[in-house]
């Protein structure tokens, strides 16, 4: 599907970012490891939640939709608990959701029975062989393409034992599947993390009674086959609020509000870097939801100057780089991003897509093997550009639309149902044409 933007003279309105979808995937598969029911408020209605779901259903968990006085997507799960669950009878589908097939990697690994995971195109060519190969010391046995690396994956878990591992990346999606597996091991497990990730699986698994120790960027998971589940109500998602915070700070006319956005400090690194760059971001209302920090925000037109990315604030920043690229090209003098080669193995190559795309436009990018260099101009031109079947390539490149001269045209603009189901309805809200 093609889409036209237009250029807009100002950016105004108040928006609610969708539910963190992040969020939403760990409400959904840690709830299920425990039995009972339990409710969660604001869940996220993309296209990868819904396939976290429709996996569980395979299993026996039961997912139903509630009423909401708040016009918020209300979920009640109710598990038999994960030694339980039942032996699907066909294969599970992930579709276009790695953080699905990487948490229930961790997850089958600690059933007895067989399974067979698989996903989308797309998904099939991203590389697994990072959960497989400490999945297999814990004793899992799993198969696959690509010397057992890609998708479709068949699992045999159960007896699993606790190991002593060093991450080779600092990755939030690898940390979480080994410490589901870990939960329902033999003894204690060890992970040594890189750096920092994202640490809503941590604190979620924490609330639900498992014990869990962080000393620097190790940790420290316990067995603990028998968790309580938890009511959540999710936060609205930092990831899609990112691509609103740079429409109005690099366009010369804006000032929008954002409602519930969470801030997790290991997920809201992009807002410090656009800070750092001169971004008119102010905090209010700061709050917790469900262990979960959460503000409003009020964001403003900014005069941006280019900065080095520190590298230890890529694996918090990854989901947002492209966004972050595209508010380079508006800053005064450049940006660079290196350590950022995980981004080749995403929905797209994503430092690929991002330059690719942004080039078409006028930006003035170098890519590197790990990262981009980005010149900024000032401005970007109207033109032709691709998804790339990739829903945060499509969103950036709405927000260009919006930033750029002339129209922009978007092929693949409908592949940010995956995310952000309202994303172009919400564009229309804020755009003054």
């Amino acid at each position: 599907m093609k889409k036209l933007i237009l250029p807009c003279h100002e950016i105004e309105g108040h928006l609610v970012p969708p539910a963190d979808k992040s969020v939403s995937h760990r409400a959904a598969i840690l709830n299920s490891l425990a039995k009972g029911e339990t409710v969660i408020d604001n869940f996220s209605e993309g296209a990868d939640c819904k396939s976290t779901l429709n996996c569980l259903k395979a299993m026996g968990v039961v997912t139903e939709k509630l009423v909401s006085n708040n016009c918020e997507e209300r979920l009640r799960i109710i598990s038999p608990g994960l030694r339980d669950f039942i032996e699907p009878s066909d294969v599970l589908n992930a579709k276009n959701s790695g953080t699905t097939m990487r948490f229930l990697m961790g997850l089958l690994a600690s059933t007895s029975f067989f399974s067979v995971i698989t996903g989308d195109k797309s998904l099939r060519t991203r590389p697994m062989g990072r959960i497989v190969n400490p999945l297999r010391l814990m004793g899992t046995q799993i198969m696959g393409r690509g010397n057992d690396s890609l998708a479709p994956l068949t699992i045999r878990g159960g007896d699993l034992k606790g190991i002593e591992y060093t991450m080779p990346v600092a990755s939030a999606q690898l940390k979480s599947s080994l410490t589901i597996a870990a939960l329902f091991a033999n003894k204690e497990t060890t992970l040594h993390q890189p750096a920092q990730s994202r640490d809503h699986t941590e604190r979620m698994l924490s609330a639900m009674g498992a014990s869990i120790t962080q000393d620097g960027n190790t940790l420290k998971i316990k067995p603990c086959p028998s968790l309580n589940p938890v009511n959540i109500r999710v936060s609205g998602d930092i990831s899609s609020a990112s691509f609103w915070i740079v429409a109005a700070i690099a366009h010369p006319n804006a000032r929008i509000r954002l409602d519930n956005v969470g801030i997790n400090p290991t997920r809201s690194g992009i807002v410090n870097v656009l800070q750092n760059m001169g971004a008119n971001i102010s905090l209010i209302n700061t709050r917790s939801e469900g262990g979960e920090p959460v503000s409003d925000m009020i964001i403003e037109s900014s005069d941006l100057v280019g900065v080095d990315v520190d590298k230890d604030m890529i694996p918090i920043i990854q989901d947002e780089i492209p966004i972050l690229a595209l508010a380079a090209c508006f800053a005064k003098g450049n940006t660079m991003i290196r350590d950022a080669e995980e981004l080749r193995y995403k929905e797209s190559d994503r430092l690929n897509t991002t330059a690719t795309e942004l080039s078409k436009l006028g930006a003035r990018i170098k890519e590197y093997p790990d990262g981009l260099l980005i010149q900024g101009t000032g401005s970007l031109n109207g033109g032709s550009c691709k998804a790339h079947n990739d829903h945060r390539i499509a969103m950036m490149l709405g927000i260009a639309g919006l930033l750029a001269k002339d129209p922009v045209t978007l092929t693949g603009s409908e592949v940010v149902d995956i995310s952000y189901p309202n994303f172009w309805k919400d564009l229309e809200t804020i755009s003054k044409v």
